[in-house]
């Protein structure tokens, strides 16, 4: 009998330990007031950095909603408010300098709603892993090899190109060469959400996933092109997790194509008056290559790289108009000098375009991001270090950040310049 009891109590215990629940609720707030020196600028042309500007701010608040709702599916609903500047209107360096801010007019606060999404699982094994309740995570148990489906509104980020050290500009680094590929064209609206299908199949070794989705109606439009039989883009990416040295890593291989009516460097050339948007036409394609890699040195450091390369005879549509890109850097956790809730950033980055690309910038063309007016091309090179500081341990964060650009825009004869920052991140 005492027996039974203590193997009931055990069991009891074990089963009180599991944390289950059918809503997951958070909320993040991130302001960020950035501003640059002024800089050398012989000429500036209508999308060039601005050499003297007073400084911008951009704010984000967010709710993160999701339900249960039968084994192994989750709704989730994150309605969102932005509104700020950044630099320029988000104008005249690729590489942006701040990933809260966006290409939009009216610096207006602005609601919307972010993401509306199911996602079920299907098991493919009886084992399964604790799911702690985290952003658009609800606790449980979920099955540990699994494929998936997921449909609605979100951000190819979301499942994407993930990295460990280099992925959230909330609190990791800030340039948008560095949260993600800087090549990938990823489809989004102007805000940098799509609507479309993802497909997952997902191990402890290795995953897949694949998608397709909507793009913009116009080059950086706030709208989606719902005519999908004509304009679309997939994306695949292959995961392969390790360890090395019993550290863990992992390398992703990714692929992207995409179908709009873009407009054409060349034949814009050949026009009397550089204009890509005279260009337009339905059927042309974008397709490019990524590799992103992280490892893990110690339990408070890891480094990350990442390679993108897309073809650039297209104009960009969506994300940024960088056509090669190389990134790398390491991230410390404030551990190591007993602080666990902070972390330490620096990366470089090295952006360019394609021959086509270049000639038309030079030519006088304007893309939705970049347009000087001429181009003196070179490499566009940044460097960015930053200190995420945890206030009291109460989800509050303090991040000065610093950025070098040289070259902003691929032009040597801008710049270079000095981008100093400081995030306010809340999040519960």
């Amino acid at each position: 009998m005492c027996l039974l009891l203590l193997v009931n109590r055990a069991t009891a215990a074990g089963q009180d330990s599991l944390q289950t629940s059918k809503w997951s609720l958070h909320f993040q707030q991130t302001v960020i007031p950035q501003y640059h020196f002024n800089f050398k600028a012989p000429y500036t042309g209508k999308n060039s950095l601005q050499p003297e500007e007073k400084t911008q701010v951009s704010l984000t608040s967010t709710m993160f909603i999701a339900r249960k709702l039968w084994k192994n599916a989750t709704a989730v609903f994150n309605p969102e408010m932005a509104g700020g500047s950044g630099l320029s209107q988000a104008h005249g360096i690729a590489g942006f300098t701040n990933g809260e801010a966006f290409r939009i007019g009216s610096p207006a606060p602005k609601i919307y709603a972010a993401r509306y999404y199911v996602r079920q699982l299907f098991a493919l094994s009886a084992a399964t892993e604790q799911m702690e309740d985290e952003v658009n995570q609800v606790a449980g148990q979920d099955p540990l090899r699994y494929f998936a489906v997921t449909a609605g509104k979100f951000s190819m980020t979301d499942f994407i190109d993930n990295n460990r050290y280099s992925h959230d500009p909330r609190t990791q680094f800030l340039n948008w060469s560095l949260m993600s590929h800087g090549a990938w064209d990823y489809p989004a609206n102007t805000r940098g959400y799509t609507v479309g299908v993802l497909l997952e199949f997902v191990n402890p070794a290795f995953a897949i996933r694949a998608s397709s989705a909507l793009v913009p109606t116009v080059a950086n439009g706030p709208e989606l092109n719902r005519h999908y039989g004509s304009n679309h883009s997939e994306t695949l990416e292959l995961t392969r997790n390790f360890n090395l040295k019993g550290r863990p890593g992992a390398i992703r291989l990714l692929s992207f194509r995409t179908k709009a009516p873009m407009g054409n460097y060349q034949q814009t050339l050949s026009q009397p008056q550089p204009d890509i948007t005279l260009t337009r036409s339905s059927g042309r394609t974008k397709y490019g290559f990524g590799l992103n890699a992280e490892q893990e040195l110690s339990k408070v450091a890891g480094i990350f790289i990442r390679v993108s390369w897309n073809d650039g005879r297209n104009e960009t549509w969506a994300f940024t108009e960088i056509d090669r890109s190389v990134s790398a850097g390491l991230e410390i956790s404030g551990a190591a000098w007993h602080r666990p809730g902070d972390n330490l950033g620096i990366a470089a980055v090295g952006n360019g375009i394609s021959k086509d690309h270049r000639a038309y910038l030079k030519a006088g063309g304007n893309g939705f991001m970049l347009g000087d007016g001429t181009l003196t091309y070179g490499t566009e090179s940044i460097l960015e270090l930053y200190y995420n500081f945890e206030v009291l341990n109460k989800g509050i964060f303090l991040a000065p950040d610093y950025q070098f650009v040289s070259n902003p825009g691929y032009n040597r004869d801008r710049g270079p310049v000095h981008v100093v920052a400081l995030r306010v991140h809340v999040a519960f």
